[in-house]
């Protein structure tokens, strides 16, 4: 049986946007359902799309309608944004993606709403200009970030907060990471070239390569062989900041799905730990350390009670990448806007604290702990650092700076579209060994 491609998106969509399921859940459970490769590309594209613009066009449409269709019909008020979608984000050929997209009702088993779905998409054509100005006005719909997030971000970013909504409206470039333990990155560089693939050498991350647009990296040469791995380059900096020595003990805390972990061991000959609370997450260490030739330690518990899984044996270095808003990686996780509530950034602060104080004594004098996170939120990176340098006398931050970003009062900020980079905030405290002995 032929599957409607559009109708899929529409019933998937709103599974994502009203009913708060993962994208990339949704993405993988349906995908398979089309077997011409080019459907399964275009669901793709509405699927990201409408997730990315759906505070935009869910807006609009209700300016359309006399009366929702949000609660009564979630597909079909879906389908909607799509159409909207179609138009003004992936601009499709406008009789096409009109003509379809009245289709796809049918296929919803909707056939009575094929002409008000018409007459949504072609008012929309004739009211555009006034319509988009509407929109336009606030910068939620603008840039289609919830209002609380919109406000934050004019509060800790007011010079770059117009931008880094424009940022996370832009596909990402597709990024990975070299395994400089199986193969040279300029190799690799000229398999790719070789393969087809347009791939360029970053400038300042060592080893980084770039595709200007997504692929299906399982069919690109060296995959299987694990000679590398997708990983944004804002990620890739933590390894530097680690500055590892062969022979160090090294805690990777909230590992899950290890690319830093595997990035660590790529780097060094180090005893690695890889710390994740949730059981399923730590199989996708298992899988990435596998397939990449890589060994460490895998441990199960959580990172803000070491009582339950740590052998009272110090480490070197301590990797904290915590858990967080993730506003800085929305332009690759677009549903992340449509989840994230204001109201949740109090707990993340408890955890981060949490999670903060409890490694601290677990690492050693001399040692350096390097703090992450993939948000833009000043409250969920330099307040919780100043917080631990408060508490622990023997807590110093190093300074340090990068090609991209900004100072941050402690640490450095990565904001998203910063050297084409997605957010990310780091910082470095060492355990100064003087403190440790008085």
């Amino acid at each position: 049986m032929t599957v409607d491609t559009r109708a899929l998106a529409a019933r998937s969509l709103a599974e994502v946007a009203m009913r708060g399921a993962s994208l990339r859940e949704v993405m993988e459970r349906n995908a398979p359902k089309l077997r011409d490769p080019r459907d399964r590309a275009l669901l793709m594209a509405l699927l990201s799309e409408g997730a990315r613009w759906w505070l935009r066009f869910d807006a609009a449409i209700d300016q359309l309608l006399e009366k929702s269709l949000r609660h009564k019909d979630p597909a079909i008020h879906a389908l909607l944004v799509l159409g909207l979608v179609q138009l003004e984000i992936l601009q499709l050929q406008d009789y096409a993606a009109v003509a379809a997209t009245v289709e796809a009702t049918r296929a919803l088993k909707r056939p009575q709403l094929a002409g008000l779905v018409n007459a949504v998409l072609r008012r929309w054509q004739r009211e555009r200009a006034s319509l988009i100005a509407r929109l336009d006005a606030k910068p939620q719909t603008r840039h289609a970030h919830p209002e609380w997030l919109a406000k934050a971000l004019a509060r800790d970013w007011p010079e770059q907060s117009e931008a880094v909504m424009a940022s996370d409206n832009v596909e990402p470039p597709l990024i990975m990471r070299v395994n400089r333990r199986r193969i040279a990155r300029d190799t690799l560089l000229a398999q790719f070239e070789a393969a087809g693939y347009a791939a360029t050498a970053h400038s300042w991350l060592a080893d980084a390569l770039v595709l200007p647009h997504s692929s299906d990296v399982t069919r690109m040469p060296g995959f299987e062989d694990g000679l590398f791995a997708v990983q944004d380059g804002a990620a890739q900096v933590a390894a530097d900041l680690a500055d590892l020595k062969d022979g160090m003990r090294v805690l990777d805390a909230c590992a899950a799905p290890g690319g830093k972990a595997c990035h660590l061991l790529e780097r060094a000959e180090i005893d690695l730990t890889a710390l994740e609370v949730d059981a399923k997450r730590g199989e996708r260490i298992r899988q990435n350390l596998m397939r990449l030739r890589l060994d460490a330690k895998i441990v199960i518990g959580d990172a803000g009670a070491p009582a339950g899984w740590w052998k009272r044996q110090p480490f070197d270095r301590i990797l904290i990448d915590a858990p967080c808003s993730a506003t800085g990686v929305l332009r690759r996780r677009p549903d992340v806007r449509l989840h994230r509530r204001e109201s949740d950034i109090a707990a993340m602060h408890e955890q981060q604290r949490r999670i903060l104080s409890a490694l601290w004594p677990l690492l050693t004098p001399g040692g350096r702990l390097v703090y992450i996170t993939c948000s833009v939120l000043r409250a969920e990176n330099e307040a919780i650092v100043g917080e631990l340098l408060a508490q622990q006398p023997d807590a110093r931050a190093l300074a340090f700076t990068l090609p991209v970003g900004q100072a941050a009062t402690i640490g450095w900020q990565i904001l998203p579209g910063d050297g084409d980079l997605d957010g990310m905030y780091y910082a470095v405290v060492e355990k100064t060994v003087a403190a440790a002995h008085d």
